[in-house]
């Protein structure tokens, strides 16, 4: 068999489509029930290595965190509503929550269109 040579602009390219992919998944987990995000997050940490050293490891590092602070907020908006008092809170937080995820992956994808990384310290 043939060895299949890939050239780093291949690698870079081969990066740039799943970076799509995933702010594609993430964008639809309101219509999957989040199924979509999971699949993102563990896609995501398994190639985040292939990504060092490129503008798109702060992407990686970007929507990791998007994912684990949504779930963190979406946790205590369970806790307020299991409350029955609480309630509104809790839907008042999910809410914000929405309004967060979609800032984050707008801004994310924004970026990565542009070929800009999401930290500035996390320069290619």
């Amino acid at each position: 068999m043939a060895e299949v040579i890939t050239t780093d602009h291949d690698r870079l390219g081969s990066l740039r489509k799943l970076m799509h992919i995933l702010y594609a998944l993430y964008a639809i987990f309101w219509l999957t029930g989040g199924i979509t995000a999971l699949v993102a997050i563990v896609v995501g940490y398994v190639k985040r290595d292939d990504a060092q050293g490129t503008l798109y490891a702060s992407h990686f590092t970007w929507q990791i965190r998007s994912f684990w602070w949504s779930v963190a907020w979406a946790v205590l908006g369970g806790a307020l509503f299991a409350t029955m008092i609480l309630i509104p809170l809790a839907f008042a937080v999910w809410g914000v929550l929405s309004v967060w995820m979609l800032y984050r992956i707008v801004k994310g994808w924004l970026y990565l269109n542009d070929g800009k990384p999401m930290y500035q310290d996390q320069r290619s």
